[in-house]
């Protein structure tokens, strides 16, 4: 059985990236464009889909993490503030982000909450990511044969 830890995080978020936009339940807030994504960073994100692919990677993480709740999930996507000559310290990303990117999740059906611990992945949703790490890693089978044992022999 793949799961979302047997393949690289990057072909996962945009292949999640992709559906969840092609869907057209999750839509960026009105506020999306001229967002933070944290105290650390200077400006908004410059690519257009830049919702999506944070939301794809919130499920990842949620998945990999969960249950997780909204400020550890700011501190997962967080960085390190340039305060000029001044030593630099972590800082937590942009928890609306996280919180508005959770409900939307939730609101799919791909999350649940869970009392006092934040939210966890529901069945949908693990059953949704491993279907995509179960795509790429066929992909990835047929690029590099030493993978189809992982694959399921496919």
């Amino acid at each position: 059985m793949t799961t979302a830890y047997d393949v690289p995080p990057t072909l996962l978020i945009e292949r999640l990236k992709d559906r969840l936009q092609k869907e057209g339940k999750i839509k960026p807030p009105e506020w999306a464009p001229f967002a933070r994504t944290g105290i650390h960073t200077e400006k908004a994100p410059v690519q257009p889909d830049w919702w999506y692919r944070r939301v794809a990677a919130v499920l990842r993480k949620v998945y990999l993490h969960g249950p997780i709740g909204t400020s550890r999930l700011a501190a997962e996507f967080g960085g390190r503030r340039d305060d000029g000559s001044a030593p630099k310290h972590p800082r937590k990303g942009s928890r609306s982000i996280a919180r508005e990117a959770m409900q939307q999740l939730e609101s799919m059906g791909l999350l649940s909450k869970t009392e006092k611990k934040g939210r966890s992945i529901s069945a949908q949703g693990r059953k949704l990511l491993d279907s995509l790490a179960h795509e790429i890693l066929l992909e990835l089978a047929k690029t590099n044969p030493e993978l189809t044992k992982y694959a399921g022999g496919a």
